[in-house]
């Protein structure tokens, strides 16, 4: 496992921005941070949705401090272990959806397919925004595009 100086794994905040550790993966770190989303949404979901939203906009905000202090720890913007970004970006393309197998799936493809490629407004929000702001906006316009087309596709079944 990679050692940073100033990071600790027992620090709250750094085990939240790497994912509870899933970005600690060698390969496809944000893809294994949006996995480790999934346990997360579902606990969400047994909530009411007041408070689903409540989370989203809280983990934005939060994410935006986390992101940048473990950011600066590792000397890295935007590291690829630190995947916090995700967690929130897929909780929020999971918003108002069933926790059923064709959604989880659907949002995760549709999520990590905007976050990777960030096609549009999610690329442009990645070149100009910087900071904890820079890390957690492109993810969350990513979780925005992939549910709004969810719940779009389910106005046509």
């Amino acid at each position: 496992m990679k050692r940073w100086p100033g990071i600790n794994f027992f620090n709250p905040l750094h085990f939240l921005a790497f994912g509870f550790g899933s970005g600690l993966v060698p390969k496809a770190p944000g893809t294994f941070g949006t996995l480790a989303a999934i346990p997360v949404v579902g606990l969400l979901t047994l909530t009411p949705l007041w408070f689903y939203l409540l989370f989203t906009v809280l983990g934005t905000v939060f994410g935006i401090y986390l992101c940048r202090r473990t950011a600066d720890k590792i000397g890295v913007h935007d590291h690829p272990a630190i995947v916090w970004d995700e967690i929130v970006g897929y909780a929020i393309a999971m918003f108002a959806l069933p926790f059923e197998w064709p959604y989880i799936i659907a949002a995760f493809l549709l999520f990590r397919l905007f976050d990777i490629s960030k096609p549009g407004p999610i690329g442009w929000l990645d070149k100009r925004l910087t900071g904890g702001s820079g890390i957690m906006m492109d993810d969350v316009l990513a979780g925005v595009v992939s549910n709004v087309i969810i719940l779009g596709v389910l106005q046509f079944i």
